[in-house]
């Protein structure tokens, strides 16, 4: 099969390069990460093409090269073999096509995909994008034989405009093999509402057309990006990215997926992760038949303090996803990040009053750490307030809060003292406990994900508090409480 091209070799040789002479330009980066995953400079958003492939880890991710904005869209890519160390990769795809080029147009690129294994090759499945085209979106293939360098297919695009019936947002292809067949849908809307159009393949380049799999409902948002369908032991699982959807961000929904008549019938939703900064998830089978999901750190509407520095943007701790017996979806950190953890403190019983506050700052500990707390509520008022004041700064002006309301049983993230950049909020969502609560935590140098220890609930935060607030308190309001355990691990930096 014949490939193009020789002008997207020099487009992703001159963004290669563009990558590695800012990132030679990154000055005082005092908020670089050290577990997240990061690009080496510039902005990135959306993660992209997530696969094991042939024992290598590969990550892809939306990329402006050229800035801290977003801008025209290519591939950045990393590989690991343990999806904690990633390892840098040139640009894999760069705009150099009419389908996803135009002279003196800056809204182009190469949008968000997905990843799959054709025998030896690697297949790159994204979306073509030029802003004022008509239509705007199509869907382009790019191949690999040695998993660096791609190669656009010349019967691109492979699906050259939307369904009649859907809108010009036609974006985000995700391709999954089931029972022999390839399958693939597609983020888009129809009569104002989210919908998810259903394409069915043998070769990953002529695609037939099957029908919606699934349209939203009134309350789930004008638009559904980066759609990912999938099985999951007996059920299959959609996760959607709605566009103006009431709190709402990044939603799953599992179900029964008919591919007779190609139709996907939810019997379940929950939002992924009810903090700020979590958006475009997407999942992939790993060699083991784990599921494994990354998203985008950072959406749409928070700032970007970062820019200053000479990047933007970072992906979640790998997450993998399960389902209890009763089919619900669980989230639990992937068992690799326990490889970073040093330093181990171990505390128990400690015993705090209605209203009392207890310091148990690390002084060796800087911010990159994981936390686990088993509380005991067996004694507990059924009212008030208990948890962990984080990066609280000498003064105790500042301070991020997480805690457990037991009134309203809602696990809340408060980061309105927070201070520096960070976006004032305050995140909760509801978990049922009785006896015993256990919080986890991931604390990195400008981030928090809290979560259930049970991975039932998860809120994930961008953090800018001054880099010279390090206090930690455990804290009551109207009740007391014993936390039975306390274990904290400073987390090794793996991150450039």
């Amino acid at each position: 099969m014949k490939l193009t091209n020789e002008t997207h070799e020099q487009e992703v040789q001159q963004a290669t390069q563009e990558v590695e002479m800012r990132k030679k330009k990154i000055v005082d980066a005092s908020y670089r990460l050290n577990y997240h995953f990061m690009a080496p400079s510039g902005w990135i958003n959306d993660p992209n093409g997530l696969i094991q492939h042939k024992g290598v880890y590969h990550l892809f991710y939306q990329h402006n090269p050229y800035g801290v904005n977003w801008g025209p869209m290519h591939w950045g890519h990393a590989v690991s073999k343990d999806l904690i160390h990633w390892e840098h990769q040139p640009v894999a795809l760069a705009p150099s096509e009419e389908y996803d080029f135009e002279e003196g147009n800056d809204d182009i690129g190469c949008f968000s995909g997905s990843a799959v294994s054709k025998g030896d090759e690697l297949y790159l499945i994204y979306t073509g994008h030029v802003g004022g085209k008509s239509p705007k979106e199509v869907q382009a293939a790019a191949s690999s034989i040695d998993g660096i360098h791609f190669y656009k297919h010349n019967q691109n695009p492979v699906i050259d405009k939307p369904p009649e019936d859907l809108s010009q947002d036609f974006r985000d292809p995700k391709v999954w093999r089931y029972d022999g067949e390839w399958y693939m849908v597609v983020g888009s809307s129809v009569n104002g509402k989210g919908a998810i159009p259903l394409y069915k393949s043998e070769d990953l380049i002529d695609w037939t057309y099957e029908g919606e799999a699934l349209e939203a409902d009134e309350n789930q948002g004008d638009m559904w990006e980066c759609p990912d369908l999938f099985p999951i032991k007996d059920k299959h699982a959609l996760i959607v990215s709605p566009m103006n959807m009431a709190d709402g961000k990044n939603i799953i929904m599992v179900g029964e997926m008919n591919y007779n008549n190609g139709k996907f019938t939810p019997e379940s939703v929950k939002e992924i992760d009810d903090g700020n900064d979590f958006y475009a998830a997407q999942t992939f089978e790993d060699e083991q038949g784990r599921r494994i999901l990354i998203a985008w750190m950072d959406t749409w509407q928070t700032d970007f303090p970062t820019k200053t520095e000479g990047w933007a943007g970072a992906m979640t701790i790998p997450r993998q996803v399960v389902l209890d017996g009763n089919s619900q979806v669980k989230l639990l950190p992937a068992p690799e990040l326990q490889s970073l953890r040093e330093n181990n403190q171990y505390n128990e019983n400690i015993h705090l009053s209605p209203n009392e506050v207890v310091d148990v700052t690390r002084n060796d500990l800087d911010h990159s750490y994981e936390m686990l707390i088993d509380f005991d509520l067996k004694k507990a008022e059924p009212y008030g307030k208990l948890g962990i004041e984080l990066r609280v700064s000498d003064n105790r002006k500042e301070k991020v809060l997480v805690y457990y309301d037991l009134k309203t049983k809602e696990l809340v993230v408060d980061t309105t003292l927070a201070g520096g950049d960070t976006h004032s909020s305050l995140n909760k969502t509801k978990i049922n406990v009785k006896d015993q609560l256990s919080i986890r935590l991931f604390m990195d140098t400008c981030s928090l994900e809290v979560l259930t220890a049970d991975g039932e609930a998860w809120i994930t935060n961008r953090i800018y508090s001054d880099l010279k607030n390090k206090g930690t308190r455990l804290f009551t309001e109207g009740t007391g409480v014993i936390v039975e355990k306390m274990e904290t691990w400073s987390l090794k930096k793996v991150i450039e």
